[in-house]
């Protein structure tokens, strides 16, 4: 019943996780959306992969070296695999492939669009991989293009050579003249300083032709291939697919996650609550029940076993124990928004359940808007409440007015019903000295007050009981209430002076099930009334009396006129 905070212990984690995975499961269109979409990209990579053959072609790369068993430079420090790989799959190399294919110029970009070319880590290989619906063209457009980019970067080598070995000659060119022209002045020139001088350029020169000439001996010594193909494309036997069974799996899979995902982004953003832990913790009480599907009906305890008179049963038992309910036994239901069917029903049921334990209960309908539980309940006339005993008659229309109505609850027995009436003026009949002696019937030893009231968030009505009734229970629906309405509720009802015993939660009826539901039982109770009441209210013999208890006096009812009913 308190606030504080308990520690989750390991043992629970599990629980945690089933409750988790239930909470997803809200979501079944959602989930089913993303298997769906799965098995559709399955479907279709199954489909278009049936016809794809792939040829493949593998390339060592090496830079051009006139030793290649030398310990130079090592391979990997000269080349840039990155950039060999996007010259791989460069408009150029396809260009000569579409020469040696003998195809168009136009067929350049479909040439590359079945091009994939990988550099496998830590390797100097390129991988070629060429994709078509024909496996014979597949290999042969793969061994093009490996052909194709070998010549071009074997061009491209070549070129870079013969730039330098140009560049070098210019500079060779200039000294060798020199030195011509050296030697013939040394020839004309006596022995002497002037000879000494001459001879020293001249071997400077010399030095410098033949370091020039060494250069341009070892560029032409170079070994311009870039590469050598360690693997010919050879004609596919099989598709490239995995199949149309494998992928209808993989889509599967990955359907099941995408949808898993999106159910996860819904459940996140949701602002509805996604458990009876949210639920408690919005309204700051504990979930004293949970309703199954189809318990909208008028009346259940005492005229059915079913699971939902059980579940009513359990809410009243809970209740009785609540120190805060026990010490005045009055409470007050609502909903948060919307129809008061599920609200109705459980504050029709609750008085069943406490009349069941020889309770005096007295339910008071304080819908002075749309009253209608004297149609859907099996009623009868009884005395005149203790309050208006003696005094003044209640002025005509006002409400409540000088009467009472039993309620027939098969075998739980019978309880008290003030059913409410259409006033010009409801926050004054509610909040009338009338309506306060009435609730303070639940002053008695054994009398219990159960007040059934409007939607908080659509009128005032029930704030204004709040105060009167202290103990209220919230019935709501996790799927369509916010817990931002909730959390609101609790901050009216406690501004209002009043304590939150707990909720009850319930599903949404189904189209029509509440309805239905509303009317079998009207009926059913209609034809027991004839059966079990003899006397109506009308017949001008003795009215039925309210079950006496101890010696005390009877909680005070409400008589209903003929003409009111």
């Amino acid at each position: 019943m308190s606030d504080t905070h308990v520690p989750v212990r390991t043992e629970d984690e599990p629980e945690q996780l089933r409750e988790q995975f239930r909470q997803l499961l809200r979501y079944r269109r959602l989930i089913g959306v993303g298997i769906g979409v799965g098995l559709l990209a399955g479907a279709w990579l199954g489909i278009t992969g049936a016809d794809s053959y792939a040829a493949t072609t593998d390339v060592v790369l090496r830079a051009p070296t006139s030793d290649p068993f030398a310990p130079t430079l090592s391979g990997d420090k000269a080349i840039n695999m990155g950039s060999e790989r996007q010259t791989a799959i460069s408009r150029k190399v396809a260009e000569g492939a579409v020469k040696q294919l003998g195809m168009g110029s136009g067929d350049v970009d479909r040439l590359q669009h079945g091009l994939q070319v990988t550099n496998p880590p830590q390797t100097l290989v390129l991988h070629f991989t060429y994709n078509a619906s024909d496996p014979k063209e597949a290999a042969r457009r793969a061994n093009a293009l490996t052909r194709s980019y070998i010549d071009l970067r074997k061009e491209q080598w070549e070129s870079v050579r013969n730039s330098m070995l140009k560049s070098l000659k210019d500079q060779l060119d200039p000294v060798a003249k020199q030195n011509d022209e050296l030697t013939q002045r040394i020839k004309q020139l006596p022995n002497g300083s002037a000879a000494d001088s001459a001879y020293a350029v001249q071997a400077n020169l010399i030095n410098r032709i033949t370091d020039l000439r060494s250069k341009i001996t070892s560029l032409k010594a170079l070994d311009m291939t870039p590469g050598n193909v360690i693997r010919n494309a050879t004609v596919p036997t099989a598709p490239d697919g995995p199949g149309l069974p494998l992928s209808l799996g993989l889509g599967g899979l990955v359907g099941v996650g995408l949808g898993l995902l999106g159910a996860w982004v819904r459940l996140v953003f949701d602002p509805a609550p996604r458990s009876a832990g949210d639920v408690a913790r919005a309204v700051r009480g504990p979930v004293l029940g949970a309703l199954p599907r189809g318990s909208a009906g008028a009346l259940v305890v005492g005229h059915t076993d079913s699971r939902a008179a059980e579940e009513y049963r359990s809410v009243a038992f809970r209740l009785a124990y609540d120190e805060r309910f026990a010490d005045r036994r009055r409470l007050l239901v609502v909903a948060p928004r919307g129809s008061m069917e599920s609200s109705v029903a459980v504050a029709v049921n609750l008085a069943a359940s406490f009349a069941e334990t020889g309770k005096h209960v007295l339910l008071v309908e304080a819908d002075l808007r749309t009253p209608s539980l004297t149609d859907r309940l099996d009623v009868s006339a009884a005395s005149r409440p203790r309050w208006s005993r003696g005094g003044a008659e209640s002025p005509e229309g006002e409400w409540p007015g000088p009467g009472q109505l039993v309620v027939d609850a098969g075998e739980s027995g019978s309880f008290g019903l003030v059913p409410g009436e259409r006033v010009r003026n409801v926050p004054r009949a509610l909040t009338s000295a009338r309506t306060t002696r009435l609730i303070a019937e639940a002053d008695d030893p054994d009398a219990t007050v159960v007040v059934v009231a409007p939607p908080v968030l659509a009128y005032a009505d029930a704030l204004a009981l709040v105060d009167r009734v202290d103990g209220v229970l919230i019935v709501c629906d996790p799927r369509t209430v916010h817990r931002a309405d909730l959390v609101r509720i609790r901050e009216l009802i406690v501004g209002a002076g009043g304590t939150v015993l707990g909720a009850v939660t319930h599903p949404e009826a189904r189209r029509g099930e509440a309805a239905s539901g509303g009317r079998r039982d009207n009926r059913r109770h209609k034809n027991r009334s004839s059966a079990s009441h003899p006397f109506p209210a009308d017949t001008g013999r003795e009215p039925e009396r309210y079950p006496e208890g101890d010696g005390s006096d009877t909680v005070a009812l409400r008589t209903v006129r003929s003409g009111d009913r």
